[in-house]
């Protein structure tokens, strides 16, 4: 989590159900850390990075909750996390498959 004190403050039902989305990716990407020591160096790499987009994306919905950014802006900022998820993971079956093949 970001160790920052919460204020309380008003806000409207799409910065709750912000706040709430970035407090859930938070709690994947907490959960998920500890596993980081147990991987191969390549496999904790690669798991660090995908951590980090959620992370990244967390704090795109916090911006989003203070009025920082706009409603575009997130899903922007959604779909970029999304498209690099998903080029993690296609790397990832890429080198998997040429392995399989030596």
């Amino acid at each position: 989590m970001t160790g920052f004190p919460r204020i309380a403050l008003r806000l409207s039902g799409r910065a709750r159900r912000a706040v709430t989305t970035a407090d859930i990716l938070d709690r994947a990407v907490d959960n998920q850390l500890p596993a980081l020591d147990r991987l191969p160096a390549d496999a904790r790499r690669r798991a660090a990075d995908h951590l980090a987009e959620l992370a990244l994306l967390a704090e795109a919905y916090r911006q989003y909750a203070r009025g920082r950014i706009t409603k575009r802006e997130l899903h922007r900022r959604g779909r970029q996390a999304t498209a690099r998820l998903t080029e993690l993971r296609l790397t990832r079956l890429a080198a998997a498959h040429l392995t399989e093949r030596d």
